[in-house]
């Protein structure tokens, strides 16, 4: 499975952005969705997920504010963040698991100017 990530660039405090995760490879078997995000200085954390039924779950920060959806026959996960805070500046990398391994995109930047 390889996953390519795209969509992320500058944008001001309070804006929106679309990320985007382009999966190919033998993804029949992946159980779970995920984004992630680096900030500086910071641990990598786990920002949202989704499942292939659709169900979605979002860390507190992002609540209400970051939307996670899959569109399968573009085989594509996306991001929507909207409000974006300076707080939310990060590397958001895509990840997936099935029942061998796990797997990460290169990573996109996301920087949200004050």
């Amino acid at each position: 499975v390889q996953l390519v990530e795209s969509g992320g660039g500058l944008v001001q405090f309070g804006g929106s952005l679309r990320l985007s995760c382009l999966a190919s490879g033998s993804t029949s078997n992946i159980y779970i969705w995920r984004w992630y995000r680096q900030g500086p200085g910071r641990p990598r954390e786990l920002v949202a997920g989704i499942t292939p039924f659709g169900s979605t779950s979002y860390i507190p920060s992002v609540e209400g504010r970051f939307t996670i959806s899959r569109d399968n026959a573009k085989h594509t996960v996306y991001l929507d963040m909207d409000s974006l805070k300076p707080d939310d500046t990060a590397v958001y990398y895509c990840n997936a698991a099935d029942s061998y391994s796990i797997y990460w995109g290169q990573g996109t930047q996301v920087t949200v100017s004050s």
